[in-house]
C-alpha cells in the first residue's frame, strides 16, 4: 500500500446517498473556504451543479463553477483544463475544488479513463497547496466504483466521519485499467510512415466524413489524427497503423505504433513555457470526447471518440 500523503495536497472522496448529504458534504466545505478567503471552484453535473447554486444563494457569486459532463467530458482533459487551470490561476494561496468525474451516466467505455483520472490526480497535485473534494453517488454508482474510489484516495468521508483509506494504492488502479483496447468488428485500416502523413490525413478525414462526421468535429479529428500520426513518426519508430469506423454516435480513430509512452501524465500535465514538445496530445485531449490509452511492451495504442452533431 501507498503511504498517504495528506498535506499540503488533500484529496479526500465523498460518499454520498441522496441530495441532503450531497450538501451536507459540499456546501459547509465551500463556505469554510470562502470564509478563509480561498477560491473556491466546483465542477459537477449539471443537477448536482444546480442544487448547490441554489443552496449557496448569493455565496454563489463567489465560486467558479463548472458542468462537468461538458469540461469533463473527456476524463484526459480534467486535470490541466479544470483541476490545473483553476489552481494555476492561484498559486499563491490555498485553493479548494470540488470534481465530481464519475456519474451514473459514464459509459463503461469511458470508466477507465475516469479511473485513471482519479489515481493521477495524486501525483500531478502532489506538494501543492490545494485540497480537492471528490463526490461519489453512493446510491447509484456500481460497487467496484466505490472500490476503486478507496483506492484513489487517501481520504474518504463517508456519513459524516472522515478517516484514511487502507486501500489506498493509485499507481494499481493506473496499471489495472491500462487494458487492451476491445478491437472492432469493422474498421478501415492503413500503415504509414513519415512520407505518408498526408496520406493519412486524408484516408481518416474522408472515411469520418462518410460515418457522419462533419463541420467543427470533422476538423477536431483531423487535427487529432495529424498529432498522432506524428507522433508515430517522430516517437513511435517511424510508423504506424491508422484506423477509422464509427461507434454508436461516434466516430473512432485510432493509432498503433511501436513507441513507448511511459509517463501516464502524458497529455494530461500543462507543459512548461520553455519545454520542447508535450504539447501534441495535450491537444489530442483537449479535442477529443474520451480517449484510451494502452501501452504494452511491444507499443502503444491511443484511440479518440469524437462525437457527430
Amino acid at each position: 500500500m501507498t503511504a498517504p500523503t495528506l498535506e499540503p495536497f488533500v484529496h479526500p472522496a465523498l460518499f454520498y446517498q441522496g441530495e441532503k448529504e450531497y450538501l451536507r458534504g459540499t456546501v459547509p466545505f465551500i463556505r469554510d473556504g470562502l470564509k478563509a478567503g480561498e477560491p473556491v471552484a466546483v465542477a459537477v453535473p449539471g443537477p448536482n451543479l444546480a442544487l448547490l447554486k441554489t443552496a449557496l444563494g448569493e455565496d454563489a457569486a463567489r465560486v467558479k463553477f463548472l458542468d462537468m459532463t461538458d469540461a469533463g467530458r473527456n476524463p484526459g482533459r480534467i486535470i490541466p483544463k479544470v483541476l490545473r487551470a483553476f489552481a494555476d490561476a492561484h498559486r499563491q494561496t490555498h485553493v479548494r475544488i470540488i470534481g465530481e468525474p464519475i456519474w451514473a451516466g459514464r459509459s463503461s467505455v469511458e470508466y477507465p479513463a475516469c479511473a485513471q483520472h482519479e489515481a493521477l490526480i495524486n501525483p500531478a497535485f502532489q506538494g501543492r497547496n490545494v485540497t480537492i473534494l471528490c463526490p461519489y453517488d453512493a446510491d447509484r454508482l456500481d460497487e467496484h466504483v466505490l472500490t476503486d474510489a478507496y483506492a484513489t484516495h487517501p481520504l474518504v468521508i463517508s456519513g459524516g466521519k472522515e478517516r484514511l483509506s487502507t486501500a489506498y494504492a493509485p499507481e494499481r488502479v493506473v496499471a489495472r485499467y491500462n487494458q487492451p483496447l476491445e478491437q472492432p468488428a469493422a474498421a478501415d485500416e492503413l500503415s504509414f510512415r513519415a512520407d505518408q502523413l498526408p496520406n493519412a490525413r486524408h484516408f481518416a478525414v474522408g472515411h469520418a466524413a462518410r460515418l457522419g462526421l462533419s463541420g467543427i468535429r470533422l476538423e477536431d479529428l483531423t487535427l487529432i489524427v495529424a498529432e498522432l500520426t506524428t507522433n508515430s513518426v517522430v516517437h513511435g519508430g517511424g510508423s504506424g497503423t491508422l484506423r477509422v469506423w464509427a461507434e454508436d454516435s461516434q466516430v473512432v480513430c485510432e493509432v498503433r505504433d511501436q513507441g513507448q509512452l511511459n509517463d501516464p501524465l502524458a497529455g494530461r500535465r500543462p507543459p512548461a513555457r520553455d519545454q520542447l514538445g508535450g504539447r501534441g496530445l495535450l491537444l489530442v485531449h483537449s479535442l477529443a470526447d474520451l480517449v484510451r490509452i494502452h501501452t504494452r511492451p511491444d507499443g502503444t495504442a491511443i484511440r479518440c471518440y469524437v462525437t457527430r452533431y
